[in-house]
């Protein structure tokens, strides 16, 4: 098999060490494995020992997030490609350390490794920032229904009669709650705004028996709510620092159906802006895992499921997709319905999920705005099947249709 890379080294990556074998084919010749740790120094060791022997290409396992720091002391000076660890498994029972450095460099040296897609150092930071603020959005909802469920066992029928506890007059009421508060004519008045109308239905909803035990609970899980969301209000500033360079790019997605401020922040922190890493609009979409896998057996297809990747993207793509389909006569709407006829809703979801990833690729790429198709290019595709379908369904239920074409 011909060698494409000469002079390059495979790098097996764990937490406190890394496994480095160097495969040189060229003159001058040299093969050499050695263990470096993980420290920034060592780090620099290895990166002036790859230098001395005019290594080019260095490869590595993308493991877990161990591989960053390798990367980023070894980023410049080397070509560097990240391996899916899944698709370059060694062979089964010759499993070490060395073996699977040495494996990785002979993969490497005859090209046969795929390089994964790690987007520059700025999208990384922003990457960080979106997903954290993801993360503080759930953690946020998972103490407000654990303060729900205190409520309940309290039996605080609160949350009958507001639609967000968290709210202001919620957050009012919870707090007098915790501070020993128990009569429900005054917890009642704490209401704001239009709740205020609903007075009566809130003074029977806060007769209950609400124990120390209770308050001490919702202090301890209020506290945590106000500190989550002073952090994530610090957090959406720094996105928007972050995002100055690429403001336009992420403004260009708003104009999308479905597709928030917050969403688009996601999408350009997950793809990036630059387009020219994807060969196409498809290779993003199997990159996304918006594709249906291969696999097939005697000539039968046994799977039409989507592949596994890109978990953060695809999540806020679908439920940008749940939005997007609600516009009244779209191209997404369209294509929505036409799918859920046929495959069921949650298959015609990610269909359009994946035609807005399209469609951003394209947004991107030439640097335009979305425009809306319509629903026409679905009302005029497949014409003859349709009226067939329609004539076979009143022919089903006992009439008879004659069909006159009108003039043109």
């Amino acid at each position: 098999m011909e060698v494409l890379y000469p002079r390059c080294a495979g790098l097996d990556v764990h937490k406190d060490s890394v496994v480095a074998r160097i495969r040189c084919v060229s003159a001058p010749l040299h093969d050499e494995v050695r263990t470096f740790a993980t420290t920034t120094s060592a780090l620099m060791e290895l990166n002036e020992w790859l230098a001395a022997h005019a290594v080019t290409h260095v490869a590595m396992e993308a493991t877990g997030v161990y591989w960053k720091p390798v990367w980023h002391l070894l980023e410049g000076d080397f070509e560097l490609i990240l391996a899916n660890a899944q698709h370059i498994r060694n062979v089964p029972g010759r499993k070490t350390d060395v073996s699977d450095a040495a494996w990785i460099a002979d993969l490497l040296a005859h090209g046969l490794i795929r390089s994964s897609f790690v987007p520059p150092a700025p999208i990384q930071e922003l990457r960080d920032l979106t997903r954290t603020r993801k993360q503080l959005v759930r953690e946020i909802s998972q103490h407000s229904s654990r303060i729900q469920k205190v409520l309940e066992d309290a039996n605080l029928k609160l949350s009958s009669v507001l639609s967000d506890v968290l709210g202001k007059s919620g957050r009012a009421i919870l707090q007098a709650l915790v501070e020993g508060e128990s009569d429900p004519e005054r917890l009642a008045d704490l209401a704001q705004g239009s709740v205020r109308k609903k007075r009566s239905e809130l003074v029977e909803a806060l007769h209950g028996r609400i124990r120390n035990h209770h308050c001490g609970l919702l202090k301890v899980h209020l506290d945590l709510v106000i500190a989550l969301q002073h952090g994530l209000a610090e957090l959406d500033a720094t996105v928007g620092k972050a995002l100055a360079s690429i403001h336009e790019s992420a403004r260009l997605l708003t104009t999308m159906p479905g597709v928030s401020e917050i969403t688009a922040h996601v999408i350009v922190a997950e793809i990036g802006v630059d387009m020219t890493r994807f060969s196409s609009d498809a290779h993003l979409r199997s990159w996304a895992g918006f594709c249906p896998r291969n696999d097939e057996s005697a000539g039968k297809r046994r799977s039409t499921r989507i592949r596994k990747g890109a978990p953060w993207l695809k999540t806020a793509l679908i439920t940008s997709a749940w939005t997007a389909v609600r516009v009244k006569d779209s191209y997404l709407q369209a294509q929505f319905h036409r799918l859920r006829a046929r495959r069921g809703a949650k298959k015609a979801i990610v269909a359009v999920a994946a035609s807005m990833l399209t469609a951003a690729y394209h947004m991107l790429k030439n640097r335009v705005e979305y425009q809306d198709l319509g629903a026409a290019p679905f009302a005029h595709r497949d014409r003859t099947k349709v009226i067939q379908r329609l004539v076979r369904r009143i022919n089903d239920l006992g009439c008879h249709v004659q069909l006159t074409p009108l003039a043109a």
